[in-house]
């Protein structure tokens, strides 16, 4: 008697981050769909020192919250993230005499610093609570796939072992979720470099690590309310790096340098000692801070280099990538846990479509085309840009420049649920890729910047929730937007970065008048353009130089 294997209608490979929420989007979707997720670790997973990617932006953060419902666990599990802040600290012990970057107070919408042993060990119980079946300790041996076209129906197969058992089943869909291991990467040769050479070293601290309190200056500690920089994800800049400083609610703090190569070489930081005099020469007000807590090390790893591409991620021939088995951009912003929402909710669509009977040919086509210019509109503000992370002059516009075009374009797509509809994008089409264009062009232009600037560095906090647009950007967010009240949104962000980036010409050319923004300047209008912004509203806060 032949026994014939089960069927599941998805098959994810991979139970971490990106996995089971796949899993559980597409639960809450498909409430009778069949989903099996093979995890290789053992569960529960180590807390702390379990894996980096702990700060979450305003999409990931909304995806946890909104889409899968989990805003109990983190508002009471986890931190609310301060926002990010940026130190321009390099060499000096006096941080409350360097410029700072940040908001003195929470804006509208939260985001969260993510323990992420504590929070996978949470999804992988609220997964099988929500009727998904979860094996731990599963290693998977082998994958066949088969075409879903013209009309095939054939199942992929999985062999995996579990407990020293080799078990094989089918799957009408498989998605990779297994990281960097990336299987269907390998099989379907999908690898792909990029030109983003940048690498990381991290290591996380048994202790807090109380940014506030590296100054007793009472005023420099009432910039802020609440009196908590620590907890931001907090960057000390210099050029050609960056540090992150990210709070854990187990107790710990994650500690990471990421560096262009050609600038800061791995070797001079691959190893805990030598991270440690790298800060002590770089960052000595961090160094001072963990010097004494050398025995409270919990972990060390680096990654020569972090960022990747990949050939495609969604097939019409019912498979997938998601997470960091498809593309890695940089972690910077922290978009890793948005792009996981990104690809998420387009696989769960293509899953969706499939068990209606409709065809994917051409929708798994262009949300491929769509993610991968996702992908590269963003990966656009950090390759070649880490010169100029340790400008005091020009950062500070680049990250106003940065969130503007997050937050007024790829965001509201998320928050407003339309990156899926199709129509809304065709009719956007031309703005879409205006602001792509410019946004290439603002970022050559600040690095042309950077080149001339004076790199004045007062003792000043840049504070972006003191600039009313910005602000008001962030909260528009959480509006509720019919089809044209979403168009309308999405050409007034266009018209806004047009008119930012005239501002950021002009700013640049006050103290440069020869510096030529050349192709840039020919794509804003009269009213936008550098000469006519002498007056008027100014986007860009006044200069404190």
């Amino acid at each position: 008697m032949v026994n014939t294997p089960p069927l599941h209608d998805v098959v994810i490979l991979g139970g971490g981050l990106a996995g089971l929420t796949l899993a559980m989007q597409l639960k809450r979707r498909e409430p009778d769909i069949d989903i099996l997720v093979l995890e290789r670790r053992a569960h529960p997973v180590p807390e702390a020192i379990h894996k980096i990617g702990e700060s979450s932006v305003e999409i990931g953060a909304h995806y946890f919250d909104k889409v899968l419902g989990l805003g109990e666990h983190l508002r009471e599990r986890q931190l609310r993230k301060f926002g990010f802040r940026f130190f321009f600290s390099e060499g000096r012990r006096d941080i409350d005499q360097v410029t700072e970057i940040g908001a003195s107070r929470h804006l509208s919408v939260p985001s969260y610093q993510i323990d992420r042993g504590i929070f996978e060990n949470f999804l992988a119980i609220e997964a099988q609570e929500r009727g998904i079946r979860f094996v731990q300790t599963a290693m998977v041996r082998q994958v066949e796939l088969t075409s879903a076209e013209p009309a095939s129906q054939a199942p992929h197969q999985v062999v995996y072992e579990h407990l020293g058992t080799s078990h094989t089943v089918n799957a009408r869909w498989i998605v990779d979720a297994c990281g960097r291991a990336g299987l269907l990467k390998r099989k379907l040769n999908l690898a792909e470099l990029n030109d983003h050479p940048a690498h990381a070293v991290w290591f996380r601290i048994k202790d807090r690590i109380h940014i506030d309190g590296w100054s007793d200056n009472t005023a420099w500690r009432a910039r802020c309310d609440p009196q908590a920089r620590w907890l931001s994800t907090n960057h000390l800049v210099g050029a050609g790096y960056w540090v992150w400083l990210i709070p854990l609610s187990s107790g710990s703090h994650s500690v990471g340098i990421v560096a262009d190569p050609a600038i800061h070489p791995l070797a001079t930081m691959d190893t805990f000692d030598k991270a440690m005099t790298w800060l002590e020469q770089y960052q000595p007000l961090l160094f001072d801070e963990l010097d004494p807590k050398r025995d409270l090390l919990q972990d060390f790893a680096f990654f020569k280099r972090f960022s990747y591409g990949c050939k495609q991620v969604f097939s019409a021939d019912r498979w997938a990538l998601t997470g960091e088995a498809g593309l890695f951009l940089d972690p910077f912003y922290s978009p890793g846990s948005d792009f996981i929402a990104i690809s998420n909710t387009y696989v769960t669509e293509l899953i969706a479509m499939d068990r209606r009977g409709e065809r994917l040919g051409a929708r798994a086509q262009i949300f491929d085309q769509l993610f991968h210019s996702f992908y590269d509109s963003t990966m656009v503000l950090y390759q070649d840009q880490y010169p100029l992370f340790g400008d005091p002059e020009v950062l500070p516009v680049k990250v106003i420049w940065d969130y503007t075009y997050y937050w007024g374009v790829l965001a509201q797509f998320f928050f407003h649920q339309r990156l899926t509809d199709l129509s809304s994008l065709a009719a956007l089409r031309s703005e879409l890729a205006e602001c792509q264009q410019i946004n290439v062009l603002v970022q050559a232009f600040l690095r042309q910047w950077s080149l001339v600037s004076q790199k004045r560095n007062p003792a000043v906090m840049l504070d972006q929730a003191e600039i009313p647009w910005f602000a008001e950007l962030n909260r528009s967010l959480n509006d509720d937007l019919d089809t044209e009240g979403f168009l309308a949104r999405i050409r007034e962000s266009h018209l806004r970065l047009k008119q930012l980036a005239g501002e950021i010409i002009l700013r640049a050319q006050t103290d440069h008048p020869d510096l030529q923004a050349g192709e840039l300047t020919a794509l804003l209008p009269p009213t936008a353009d550098a000469g006519s912004l002498s007056s008027g509203a100014r986007m860009l806060p006044e200069t404190v130089f």
